[in-house]
């Protein structure tokens, strides 16, 4: 089990760093790497076209702005792609979200929230979770724990409507 986070700008660490330690309580392999799309292009790309055989199965694509990183990743790979939008100070993270999830036909990027790399991780355990069972019962037990925080705000809800 081995993902891959490549992020175009080392100021998007602070994002990217919440999915690496969910990938990591999940003891799921990571590396993480600073590759642009516009100014390490051939670095990026070899990165890309070399994750397979370097055993990566997901790639967690990190950018902002024109965010064009995801796209290119999966552009040169057969791997499942997630696009992390980061939010920018130019136009609140909705430029980078739409230059992710509006791909042309035949390269998919599955596309998460702004700056919503908790669940950009998650889908690449639930992506995992098809290979490793051991992943899928793990994903049910963060769900079961997700759920009992629900219900335990809710019952201090009930509590203090109570009176």
């Amino acid at each position: 089990m081995k993902v891959a986070i490549i992020m175009g700008s080392d100021s998007d660490f602070p994002v990217v760093e919440k999915g690496l330690n969910i990938l990591k309580e999940f003891d799921v392999e990571t590396e993480v790497r600073v590759l642009s799309a516009h100014r390490t292009p051939h670095l990026a790309i070899q990165f890309a076209e070399n994750a397979e055989a370097n055993g990566f199965e997901v790639i967690i694509g990190a950018a902002g702005k024109a965010a064009h990183l995801p796209g290119v990743l999966a552009a040169v790979t057969p791997l499942p792609v997630i696009g992390l939008p980061i939010l920018s100070s130019t136009l609140d993270g909705l430029d980078s979200l739409l230059s992710i999830v509006q791909m042309p036909s035949g390269i998919p990027v599955a596309t998460v929230a702004i700056n919503g790399a908790e669940n950009a991780a998650l889908l690449a355990i639930e992506m995992l979770s098809i290979k490793y069972p051991e992943l899928r019962e793990k994903i049910k037990a963060y769900k079961e724990t997700l759920a009992g925080r629900v219900l335990d705000k809710d019952a201090k809800l009930q509590e203090k409507l109570r009176g």
